[in-house]
């Protein structure tokens, strides 16, 4: 079975940190490059971060350049996104997606005192 899940999300508080991992199972990450998107309630959903395949370019969004930054394991099939210095406004429902294709169940990121 085809599938992304998420994992590492829960509560924590402003300038917290925390790290989200996305492991692939039934098919390989390695050809893909993998984002990182978030929705938080009532907004659209925006991209945080991607990868390349090769790990050797990554892309950020503004807000939170500084902040997070993406690395990939291949041999483990997964890709993690470390969050520092978290911020009220990045409470959100994370997802991973494999090129936009395959998409995870998401994992909730609450940064709350």
């Amino acid at each position: 079975q085809v599938q992304l899940v998420e994992s590492g999300g829960g509560l924590v508080q402003p300038g917290g940190s925390l790290r989200l991992s996305c492991a692939a199972s039934g098919f390989t990450l390695d050809s893909y490059v993998i984002g990182w998107f978030r929705q938080a309630p009532g907004k659209e959903r925006e991209g945080v971060a991607c990868i390349s395949s090769s790990g050797s370019s990554t892309y950020f969004l503004h807000s939170v350049k500084g902040r997070f930054t993406i690395s990939r394991n291949n041999a483990k099939n997964t890709v993690s996104l470390q969050m520092n210095s978290l911020k009220p406004e990045d409470t959100a429902v994370y997802y991973c997606t494999a090129a936009g294709g395959y998409w995870g169940q998401g994992t909730q990121v609450t940064v709350s005192s």
